[in-house]
């Protein structure tokens, strides 16, 4: 094993805002060998998130930046070639903190799910039952509390979390309304994702007029995952005690200043709204239930999955970047082979 060299994609400057190619750095190095308590894991795909512009930045987050010239904190899927951990063993596949890199060695905290042999394709547990799938699911059932009949409406609803968001509104008897950038991506996801209605908002000079008339109703949840002039607009299509979920902040390229922008309190008071924020690592106990349901919903054909899958290392730096250009087509994913 030591004769192997492991390729790793480095943070080597700290961005301000979205992450661009020129901040990372290809590096070669030899494979290390797990010590007690460690395993060596052999990745085969690895996953680009928005989350990743959060750790590569030195901002406010829920998490501590990447520290510069380490491999890029990234979520992976690989398999275990030596284990000298206890609860582990060679041959498993399993999901976690393995970084992008083609050979990870790490401690059973960096695990966070093993891989549940399925007919679904292995990178499929990057996406439907990766973090974007789970966030779909818990986010939408543990706040958002959708309920059949009821109104749901969602940003980003092409994107990987929000594709699921609309087919699992769909599932729980909703009626789910869509927000994106175009319309090559209204048309998919009215086609594809659940969706009984798209906005495409960069083509609307009069985005709260849009979504009034989509939703004449007014909605019970809104899936939130851009803030910004979006939400500002869908704050006020909200029903009396509707629920907002704030999964994400796309539109905000920086927090450093503080944006700013309408004021929500009003809102929030008079139509009792409930404003949660979901961070998925807070819900690690419940993957394995929620991917055991996303798995049937799958192989029931109620729920469809759609990826890109980039062939190489070499496509990493550049990723954080194109994802949030809405430049993917379905789950942003690296091959590693």
């Amino acid at each position: 094993m030591q004769a192997d060299m492991n390729r790793q994609v480095r943070l080597v400057a700290r961005p301000r805002g979205i992450p661009q190619a020129e901040q990372f750095a290809l590096v070669t190095e030899p494979v290390a060998t797990p010590r007690a308590g460690e395993i060596l894991i052999r990745n085969h795909y690895l996953s680009v998130d928005p989350a990743q512009r959060g750790w590569a930045n030195d901002e406010g987050n829920y998490s501590a930046p990447v520290p510069l010239d380490s491999p890029m904190r990234a979520l992976a899927v690989g398999e275990i070639l030596m284990s000298n951990a206890p609860e582990f063993r060679a041959g498993e596949f399993v999901y976690g903190w393995f970084g992008w890199q083609t050979y990870c060695v790490a401690t059973a905290q960096a695990v966070l799910r093993r891989v549940i042999p399925s007919a679904l394709p292995l990178s499929a547990n990057l996406g439907l039952l990766g973090i974007n799938g789970l966030t779909a699911y818990l986010a939408l059932h543990r706040l958002g509390d959708p309920k059949p009949g009821e109104h749901v409406l969602v940003s980003t609803a092409a994107g990987s979390v929000g594709s699921f968001v609309g087919q699992l509104a769909r599932i729980a008897g909703c009626h789910a309304v869509g927000l994106t950038s175009s319309a090559e991506k209204a048309a998919l996801a009215q086609a594809r994702y659940g969706y009984r209605r798209m906005i495409n908002y960069r083509d609307t000079a009069d985005l709260a007029g849009a979504i009034r008339e989509a939703c004449p109703d007014g909605n019970d949840v809104f899936f939130d995952n851009t803030g910004g002039p979006i939400a500002d607009a869908a704050i006020r299509s909200m029903r009396l005690r509707g629920r907002i979920i704030q999964c994400g902040t796309a539109a905000n390229a920086s927090w450093t200043p503080v944006p700013t922008g309408p004021r929500p309190e009003r809102e929030v008071l008079t139509r009792r709204l409930r404003w949660s924020g979901f961070i998925i690592f807070d819900h690690v106990a419940e993957f394995e239930e929620a991917a055991t349901h996303l798995t049937q919903f799958a192989l029931d054909g109620k729920i469809v999955h759609d990826e890109e899958i980039l062939p190489g290392l070499e496509h990493a730096p550049g990723a954080i970047a194109r994802l949030y250009r809405g430049e993917n087509h379905g789950k942003l994913i690296i091959a590693v082979d």
